[in-house]
C-alpha cells in the first residue's frame, strides 16, 4: 500500500473570521480558487491540496483526513492525512459501516459528534493505533451523484458552542469539490486505460506494446539486462468463429488472455497484438528462460478445455515464437520481426509448437509437453 499523502499544515489564523461580510467574502474567494483549480488542472493532488489548505484555514481541526473507498474490499483507507497522527494512519483500514467514518460512508449522511464517549459508533481502536485522543468528530460523505467515494473527517474541531452550521455548509461544499476532483481523475484514468487496452481481452494493446518495448530496451541498455518476447498465435482460430460465431470467438480470446496474464509474473506484460495473436514481454529474462515460459504457455493453451462455463468444449493449439534482447537484436523493429518470424516458422510447418529466433523449431515440443 502506498504511504498516506501528508501535507505541511497551513499556518492557522490566530483570530477567527471577523464580520459576516468578511467571512462571506473569504468563502467566495475559496470557491473561486477551487473552481479555478478544477478547471485548470486534472492533477488530483493539486486540487486536493487546495481543498486541504482551505479546511485547515477556515475550520482549524487538530487532525483531518480524506478517506477513500476501496470498492472491491468495501474498506476505507486514508488517502490524505494532516496532523500529528498522519503517519500512524498509513496502514489503517476501516470497514464499511465501522466507526463514524464507516457509518457515514455506508449511509451517505453527515455526522457531527460533539462527544465521542457518548456515541456508540465511535471506533476507539484508531486512537489506540495513533496514540491520540479523539474528543469530537465531524464527518461528511464525499459523494458524486448517488455514489459515496469517501469521507472527509475532522478531529477535535467542535467548540463549546457546537459546530457552526455555516462551517458545516462550507465543509460540505468542500467535499463536493473533492468529489468532482476524484470523479475527474477517475474519468481521466478510464480514458487513458481505453487508449492502451484492448476492448475484447482487457490486455494491453499493440500501441502500448510499442511504448513498453521502447522503455524496456532503454532500461535493459542502461542496466545491462536481458529481456524476451514471446509471440503466440492460435492455430485454426477461424474455425471457432465459423462454428460458434464471432461472439464466442471474442469470449474465447478474453478467456485465453486472462489465462496468459494469470500465469505470468507480476513484472511481465501481456498484450493482444491483433486478431488471434498475443505477445508476452518478459523483463529480465534470458532466451533459455523465455523458451521455458513459451513451453509452459504452449502446454497451458493446448491442454486446456475452453469456455466450459458456457457449456462449450473448445480445444485448440498455439504456435509460438521467441526472440530476446540483446542476443537476437538490439532494436524494437528487429525483435518484433524475429519473434514474429519464429512464430510463422511454426505455422508454416506443422503448427502446435515453439520456435526461437536463430535456432528454429524446438524438437518434439508438442509431444514432449504432452508427456510432461
Amino acid at each position: 500500500m502506498e504511504d498516506v499523502k501528508q501535507f505541511p499544515a497551513v499556518e492557522r489564523r490566530r483570530n477567527p473570521a471577523g464580520s459576516l461580510a468578511e467571512r462571506e467574502k473569504g468563502e467566495v474567494a475559496v470557491f473561486q480558487e477551487l473552481g479555478k483549480a478544477l478547471t485548470s488542472s486534472l492533477q488530483l493532488d493539486q486540487v486536493l491540496r487546495t481543498i486541504m489548505e482551505k479546511i485547515e484555514e477556515f475550520l482549524r481541526p487538530d487532525n483531518w483526513s480524506l478517506l477513500l473507498l476501496d470498492e472491491e474490499k468495501q474498506e476505507l483507507y486514508f488517502e490524505l492525512a494532516v496532523g500529528k497522527a498522519s503517519q500512524a494512519l498509513r496502514d489503517v483500514r476501516v470497514k464499511m459501516g465501522q466507526g463514524i467514518a464507516g457509518w457515514v460512508a455506508q449511509h451517505g449522511e453527515t455526522v457531527v459528534v460533539p462527544d465521542t464517549s457518548k456515541d456508540t459508533r465511535f471506533f476507539s481502536k484508531v486512537d489506540e493505533k495513533t496514540r491520540t485522543e479523539t474528543q469530537s468528530i465531524v464527518a461528511v460523505p464525499v459523494r458524486f451523484r448517488d455514489t459515496c467515494l469517501g469521507v472527509i473527517e475532522l478531529i477535535n474541531c467542535v467548540g463549546p458552542d457546537g459546530f457552526d452550521p455555516r462551517d458545516l455548509k462550507l465543509l460540505e461544499a468542500l467535499s463536493d469539490f473533492a468529489a468532482i476532483a476524484l470523479e475527474n481523475a477517475r474519468h481521466v484514468k478510464k480514458i487513458h486505460e481505453l487508449t492502451i487496452r484492448d476492448d475484447c481481452t482487457t490486455l494491453y494493446n499493440a500501441r502500448h506494446m510499442s511504448f513498453i518495448l521502447e522503455t524496456e530496451i532503454y532500461r535493459s541498455q542502461r542496466y545491462n539486462y536481458e529481456f524476451s518476447l514471446v509471440f503466440i498465435d492460435l492455430d485454426h482460430f477461424k474455425q471457432v468463429n465459423d462454428t460458434h460465431g464471432h461472439l464466442v470467438g471474442s469470449r474465447l480470446l478474453a478467456e485465453i488472455g486472462n489465462a496468459l496474464k494469470a500465469h505470468s509474473r507480476l513484472i511481465d506484460f501481456a498484450f493482444r497484438y491483433g486478431g488471434d495473436e498475443f505477445v508476452l514481454l518478459l523483463p529480465q529474462t534470458s532466451k533459455d528462460n523465455a523458451l521455458n515460459v513459451a513451453r509452459r504457455m504452449h502446454k497451458l493453451i493446448r491442454e486446456a478445455t475452453w469456455l466450459t462455463g458456457e457449456g462449450l468444449d473448445i480445444r485448440l493449439t498455439p504456435s509460438l515464437g521467441v526472440a530476446s534482447y540483446p542476443v537476437d537484436s538490439r532494436t524494437k523493429e528487429g525483435l518484433l520481426h524475429l519473434a514474429d518470424e519464429a512464430m510463422y516458422l511454426v505455422k508454416n510447418a506443422n503448427r502446435d509448437s515453439v520456435a526461437a529466433a536463430n535456432i528454429g523449431i524446438l524438437p518434439n515440443t508438442a509431444s514432449a509437453e504432452s508427456a510432461g
